[in-house]
């Protein structure tokens, strides 16, 4: 089957993007993919004349307008966009450097920017298309000792394609942001997730964490990636996609947790908390 729709992924030399990129090829789709090691990329996904492999620093804004460019002359258009790139952090906030947080927020926010900035004026042209984002469940609950920069940069993935879906509504542009929970990728794997290069032994909470993710968490999540991705997919060829998609039961779970500890506080001090108009 031949598809003529075309996606652009980032981070997908391995994980929840390779997966993807994989099944989008093997049901007909057109797919620029880009990792910062390109023989890493190809070599995860083999040959495919369907197949664009690009090596891209996200973090530099002419080798991601360089890759859609490469993108768009190859295939012609460019329909979906995915910006899955990014890496997990582990760290209280006080034991996390300056450095090390904007590092995280470099990657995990301000890469997908770049991709966004530099697809959209052919998504203008065109009056269609549809941007995905992944963030995560840490992005819309950040109850997660340990976890508070990383959520930090999920929570502004929320937040900024929440805007950039009211913005490009009327050009005929879609955006969606991804809260998976824990998927069985290499996410927790060792030198995936960042950790503190400095330590405050006095977080045992923070420690606990740490430990329980890197020991008993990875490879043990409960969701399989392939059918997230199915989820993905189904959501692209929607016509009525969600703004919000949350993947996974744990994700589920999480999230009406939190919106019931909003809702509970909202009406606790609702009557204190709404008389404030002249």
């Amino acid at each position: 089957m031949e598809n003529k729709k075309v996606w652009f992924v980032t981070g997908a030399s391995k994980g929840l993007g390779l997966t993807l990129v994989k099944k989008l090829l093997s049901i007909g789709y057109q797919v620029a993919a880009t990792s910062r090691n390109l023989n890493d990329l190809s070599k995860a996904v083999g040959e495919n004349e369907n197949f664009l492999p690009l090596s891209v620093d996200l973090l530099n804004e002419e080798s991601v307008e360089t890759a859609v460019s490469k993108t768009i002359s190859k295939f012609g258009h460019l329909d979906f966009v995915v910006n899955n790139a990014g890496y997990g952090m582990v760290g209280a906030l006080e034991e996390l450097s300056d450095k090390e947080a904007r590092e995280n927020f470099d990657v995990n926010v301000f890469g997908s920017l770049n991709v966004i900035r530099k697809a959209l004026p052919q998504m203008r042209k065109q009056q269609s298309g549809h941007i995905f984002n992944i963030s995560s469940i840490g992005g819309f609950s950040g109850n997660f000792p340990g976890f508070g920069i990383y959520c930090a940069t999920k929570f502004a993935v929320a937040g900024f394609t929440e805007s950039l879906a009211a913005e490009v509504k009327s050009m005929g542009i879609k955006a969606t942001v991804i809260e998976p929970g824990y998927f069985r990728t290499e996410f927790l794997a060792s030198g995936s997730l960042a950790v503190p290069s400095n330590p405050i032994d006095a977080y045992k909470e923070v420690r606990d964490s740490q430990a329980a993710h890197e020991n008993d968490i990875n490879n043990q999540q409960p969701g399989d990636p392939a059918k997230g991705c199915d989820v993905i997919i189904a959501a692209a060829e929607s016509e009525n996609a969600p703004l919000h998609l949350f993947l996974g039961p744990d994700a589920y779970s999480l999230a009406e947790a939190k919106i019931t500890d909003v809702q509970k506080d909202m009406e606790t001090w609702r009557a204190l908390a709404t008389a404030t108009n002249f």
